[in-house]
């Protein structure tokens, strides 16, 4: 059965196609997101490539991971805080009209750890925490079964609005000095003027942002402790760049008496963390 999996984040939104045997990609198409468009030109970009895709290959189910809040058993977003028109949209209900077969989403956070969890860097690591570091911040917890840990209401893994600097600028989410506002894409080029991939070159200016990473990564460890920390999104392509002075941070701010382990990792995937948590995704709900 073929596999519709869609990345929808605040940046782009990546659509592909994984065959039968679901081992590997058959299409992908990947498009800059139009913010001023909202969510109605999102949705046609979508329904564009789908549909042009449908007529040549059976499509038999579709799986979303959505850059926001998503109310996991109502299956529907809770909002966005990038793209306008996102509020409590029925997504799921939408697509299966406009496809005709089940689909499921979920948080991207969540799906991106499924991803790497069955695929990538996370193979074999249990319990595992995924962070996407992108236009915002996520977080996706996998347990020692597989299993997503989504909280009791579905609002599991915010690690971006732990408020890191009390008395911080404001994020968009109304709080001061959350980690999303002090470390995502969105906020590093507004308040230096330059994109997050020219920043990540200033050895500089990366140790005094692994600082502040470290304060987040540091709230995972001792709550979490989880085997391996994945660390997937844009500025994740850093690479060495990033992730020797963040380990370093890490390991200098962590509790002296802690013996968690600081297992710190990019994601193995790259850009296709969610399309391959998508289709792990699709195994587990629509199966």
């Amino acid at each position: 059965m073929n596999t519709l999996a869609i990345d929808i984040g605040g940046t782009k939104f990546t659509i592909a196609l994984f065959g039968d045997d679901g081992r590997r990609m058959t299409l992908r198409e990947s498009r800059q997101t139009d913010r001023a468009g909202g969510r109605a030109w999102m949705l046609g970009q979508i329904e564009e490539i789908a549909r042009r895709w449908q007529s040549d290959v059976p499509i038999g189910r579709c799986a979303v991971g959505f850059g926001g809040p998503v109310d996991f058993a109502r299956q529907t977003v809770a909002l966005s805080t990038h793209v306008g028109g996102w509020q409590d949209f029925p997504l799921v209900e939408h697509l299966r009209q406009v496809l005709g077969v089940p689909t499921v989403m979920d948080n991207d956070a969540n799906v991106g750890a499924l991803g790497e969890a069955a695929c990538g860097a996370g193979r074999g690591c249990r319990p595992l925490f995924y962070m996407t570091l992108s236009t915002g911040i996520g977080g996706g917890f996998i347990l020692d079964g597989g299993q997503v840990y989504r909280g009791a209401d579905c609002w599991a893994g915010e690690i971006g609005h732990l408020t890191i600097e009390p008395n911080g600028p404001e994020c968009l989410c109304g709080a001061r000095g959350c980690l999303e506002r002090m470390c995502s894409g969105l906020w590093l080029e507004r308040d230096f003027g330059r994109p997050a991939k020219e920043l990540m070159q200033d050895v500089a200016f990366v140790e005094r942002y692994a600082v502040h990473l470290a304060q987040g990564l540091k709230a995972a460890v001792m709550l979490l402790n989880p085997a391996r920390i994945v660390i997937g999104g844009g500025i994740a392509k850093a690479g060495d760049a990033l992730f020797v002075p963040l380990r370093r941070e890490l390991k200098r701010q962590m509790t002296a008496w802690s013996q968690a382990r600081l297992d710190v990792v990019p994601a193995q995937l790259g850009d296709d963390s969610v399309l391959w948590g998508a289709l792990i995704l699709a195994d587990t709900v629509l199966a």
